[in-house]
């Protein structure tokens, strides 16, 4: 019996020695009562500690390895624990508490408990060995000696012949007699019994009736070998039918038996009965190697069919959808855990009626995540086929609880030839086309597409190494002049923030301005952009002479919707502009229309806060929000900053008349309002004069300048001042 589950304040030793002595202290407790030792409790105890320290670095071990639990189960037997009930205890002790004293953090529980599923497969595999190697050391040297003995002096004749009857009869495994053609003509109890009992249906039978159709290919040519007497012995795992048409799995031991001269003469038989082994075995292996909710395949059983199927050689093609349920989450959190596997059994049924093909596989990788596998030489139409049937079974609503729920589901294709891939890489590319299936809205399935795959690798790789790049100091920051189009005057600056890589160069923040913004970097990046842009107006502050452009130079700083939303951006604002002492009417923070679309007062009151402290707010990108016009008297903006779209028509001669109207009209209406306009996107004289006869009040593009380090404001500004 295994001892009962510890108690909380069990089982919570402090560190892993503790925990490992624990262990070996419910291990020995269980299976020293079924050990022929010499050894007290204690003192057996000791003997075990190394062997559950062995078991506890086999299940953390990277690569995993079975072996040491082969050498534990072989160690057991050396240890004298030869009862099959010590292997019974063992197995139940490691089931039970190796995973709870020994498991691995980084492991979800399910990969503990098929790692200790194959620990014990692996340990039960190492004690039979063990024992049978025992075991049929002592029978074979025994019986070759009975044998042996009928040639012996007339004299000795009787004793020997007891002897040998002692121990055919009395021995736990099969042994029978055969003549070189085979002809069985002696067989023990125990032989008898594992055939079903029947000892003439034994006896009357040759030994070439045996023939298995799951023998091993080298079986029958070993045995020819060894009747011809070219071998002395060899042993094999052989399946028999029983009489009752049952199989029994043996572990067989075929030897050769010479006369006084060496002539062969007989044939002599071990046999094992491994049949109940074997079944254990296979349960262990079916435990290991299917998901214990749903009986699908799982992680390990599908990653070694795929395996299989890309070393497949001869122009095999193969197809693999991922499917990621949609809004399992919503699922689980509203109706719990419990239903959310009820509901994981019936998409698992349902997914395995679509795929009932030759060739076709579907397998549960964990949480809501399965996969479905076809093979054949039209993959390309059958994997179609197969994911637009998994959507429509998904269709139907599954009644939960008084409830229907619609289960939708994103599906990632990967389809092509199988040689030249890897499990990981099909994978990978088939995780990140599902996202881009779900990204698309979800209930649909994408094809793979290699540089849709290489962009999203390269943006996760970017995303990887942001808080890193900021660490070591990887951005710097480009300035844009902006330019008073009344007198040419340098008005101030925009910093523009870039990323150099040490891999893919310079990046500008289209490259990886979104991605801070989804990992919440966006935050400590852009307070330390505002750090270095104030730092560098106030350096300018002091290198112009005084007065010498009529006002200080402003700099220009983008703020991000996520920034806007983060509540220390008034303080950390107040607290730059403060440390550094730049006034705060020389900064500018810009915000783009669209993230103020639909603002509500807890929005703008930083903004409000910041414009009040005399911080000018820019509306950047003004006119792609389709925002309402009237909306602008409730923002606390000073600067709208036209977006280029508006006066790429001015480019042109003549330029075109309704951008003139409509440049006109905004000018109009936010002259109106005591707001100034700022145009961006300004690369031609002629578009400048426009928009200074239009009322623009200042400009930016790369007819002025294009982004550049500071030294370059630092001498347009010298330039105007002179």
């Amino acid at each position: 019996m295994v001892p009962s589950q510890p108690t909380a304040a069990e089982s919570e030793p402090d560190g892993l020695e503790d925990r490992l002595r624990r262990f070996a202290t419910i291990w020995s407790r269980a299976i020293f009562p079924a050990t022929a030792t010499s050894l007290t409790r204690p003192e057996f105890e000791t003997h075990l500690l190394p062997l559950a320290r062995e078991l506890q670095e086999a299940l953390h071990a990277h690569p995993f390895d079975t072996a040491p639990a082969t050498r534990v189960g072989t160690a057991l037997v050396a240890a004298h624990c030869t009862d099959p009930e010590a292997l019974g205890r063992t197995l139940g002790v490691v089931d039970s508490y190796l995973v709870l004293y020994c498991g691995m953090e980084e492991l979800t529980a399910e990969d503990n408990r098929a790692r200790c599923a194959r620990l014990q497969h692996s340990l039960a595999v190492g004690f039979a060995q063990a024992l049978r190697e025992r075991t049929l050391s002592e029978q074979e040297a025994i019986a070759r000696s009975a044998l042996a003995a009928r040639n012996d002096a007339e004299d000795a004749l009787h004793a020997t012949q007891a002897r040998f009857h002692a121990v055919f009869e009395g021995a736990a495994i099969g042994i029978g007699i055969a003549d070189l053609e085979g002809n069985v003509l002696e067989v023990n109890d125990t032989l008898t019994q594992m055939f079903g009992g029947l000892e003439h249906h034994v006896r009357s039978r040759n030994v070439s009736e045996w023939v298995h159709p799951e023998d091993a290919a080298h079986v029958w040519r070993l045995y020819d070998e060894l009747v011809r007497g070219e071998r002395e012995h060899f042993r094999v795992e052989k399946p028999f039918y029983r009489n009752d048409g049952t199989v029994l799995w043996t572990n067989l031991t075929l030897s050769l038996l010479r006369d006084a001269e060496g002539t062969p003469q007989y044939q002599l038989a071990l046999m094992e009965d491994t049949t109940e082994r074997r079944l254990l075995n296979l349960r262990l292996r079916y435990e290991a190697t299917h998901d214990a909710l749903t009986g699908l395949p799982n992680r390990t059983l599908f990653f070694e069919r795929l395996e299989k199927t890309l070393s497949a050689g001869g122009g095999a093609r193969f197809g693999l959808c991922y499917l990621d349920l949609d809004g399992f989450k919503a699922i689980n959190d509203s109706l719990g855990h419990s239903s959310g596997d009820r509901l994981l059994v019936e998409v698992a049924d349902r997914l395995q009626s679509c795929a009932t093909a030759p060739g076709e596989m579907v397998a549960r990788l964990g949480g809501d995540e399965f996969v479905a596998l076809t093979t054949g030489p039209d993959t390309q139409q059958g994997v179609a086929d197969l994911a637009s049937r998994i959507l429509h079974v998904l269709a139907t609503p599954i009644r939960l609880e008084g409830r229907e729920l619609t289960v939708r589901g994103s599906i990632g294709i990967v389809e092509g030839p199988s040689a030249g891939r890897s499990p990981a890489e099909v994978l990978r590319s088939a995780d990140i086309t599902m996202y881009r299936a779900k990204a698309a809205g979800g209930n649909r399935y994408e094809v793979a597409d290699p540089e849709a795959d290489a962009r999203a690798i390269t943006r996760h790789g970017l995303t990887t190494a942001l808080p890193a790049a900021l660490e070591r100091g990887e951005f710097f920051i480009e300035y844009q002049p902006l330019v008073h189009l009344g007198d040419g005057t340098v008005h101030g600056a925009e910093a523009l923030v870039r990323w150099s890589h040490p891999q893919h160069g310079v990046l500008g923040p289209d490259r990886f301005i979104p991605l801070a913004e989804h990992t919440g970097l966006i935050v400590p990046l852009g307070r330390w952009v505002l750090e270095q842009a104030v730092r560098q107006a106030m350096f300018w502050q002091r290198q112009l002479p005084e007065g010498a452009l009529g006002g200080p130079l402003r700099i220009n700083v983008n703020l991000s919707p996520t920034q806007l939303h983060h509540p220390g951006l008034v303080a950390d604002t107040v607290e730059v502009l403060e440390r550094i002492g730049l006034p705060p009417g020389a900064l500018c923070l810009e915000v783009t229309e669209s993230a103020l679309i639909g603002a509500d007062e807890d929005l703008l009151k930083p903004l409000r806060q910041l414009a009040e402290m005399g911080v000018d707010i820019a509306l950047d990108d003004f006119g792609t929000g389709y925002s309402n016009l009237a909306n602008l008297r409730r923002l606390p903006v000073s600067v709208l900053k036209l977006d280029r779209s508006f006066t790429q028509g001015m480019q042109q001669h003549p330029a075109d008349p309704v951008d003139l109207k409509i440049v006109e009209g905004i000018v109009a209406l936010a002259h109106s309002l005591e707001l100034a306009v700022t145009v961006e996107g300004v690369e031609t004289g002629a578009q400048a004069e426009h928009l200074r006869r239009l009322g623009c009040d200042t400009a930016q593009g790369w007819y002025y300048a294009r982004p550049g380090p500071p030294e370059q404001l630092h001498m347009l500004s010298l330039a105007d001042a002179v």
